[in-house]
């Protein structure tokens, strides 16, 4: 069975509540990761061997803003393929530009209402966990045949790069929320 777990990157607990809500009502079988800041989003994707089936980032974060995020997270072989969508209330053009040329899988606006919200995490869940395909493990240089780099997943039993970039260990706390319970 795929991993069902989403690492929510927000820092308003309204929006982390919404969020919530919205998944919970979608498919109780999702496990939601809240990570309120950058720090702790970096450390939870980079520091550890956990890998969320998908991302949901907001740009503005306190510390480390959701650009910086992104760019970490596309730097690092382990990374590189997540799933990323922007989650943002932003409509600035240079925003939703500068996200996908950071390597977003999509931009979209946060609705402000919750009855516009709940559909959107529908199709969000609906094509990024059921429909959409991603190359399975982390993604490593290897030479193919015309000496080009290539990626390929790594044989089991290669070691993580854990604590890349920087990254001070245990810096908040990272909430897990069961979507099952309430």
């Amino acid at each position: 069975m795929p991993d069902r777990t989403i690492l929510l990157v927000e820092d308003n607990a309204d929006d982390v509540q919404l969020m919530q809500r919205a998944f919970r009502g979608h498919n109780a079988s999702l496990r939601i990761e809240v990570a309120r800041d950058g720090i702790e989003a970096l450390d939870f994707l980079l520091g550890s061997n956990t890998v969320p089936a998908l991302v949901l980032l907001d740009l503005k974060l306190p510390g480390i803003d959701g650009f910086e995020v992104l760019r970490r997270i596309r730097a690092d072989m382990r990374t590189r393929f997540l799933p990323i969508i922007v989650l943002s209330s932003s409509d600035e053009p240079r925003d939703v530009s500068n996200a996908y040329a950071l390597g977003a899988n999509s931009y979209v606006r946060k609705p402000m209402a919750f009855r516009d919200l709940q559909p959107a995490v529908q199709q969000i869940a609906t094509y990024w966990l059921q429909l959409n395909e991603r190359p399975r493990g982390p993604a490593t240089p290897a030479e193919d045949r015309g000496g080009a780099a290539a990626f390929q997943t790594p044989p089991s039993g290669v070691p993580s790069l854990v604590g890349r970039g920087g990254l001070d260990r245990g810096v908040g706390g990272l909430e897990r929320v069961d979507c099952a319970s309430d």
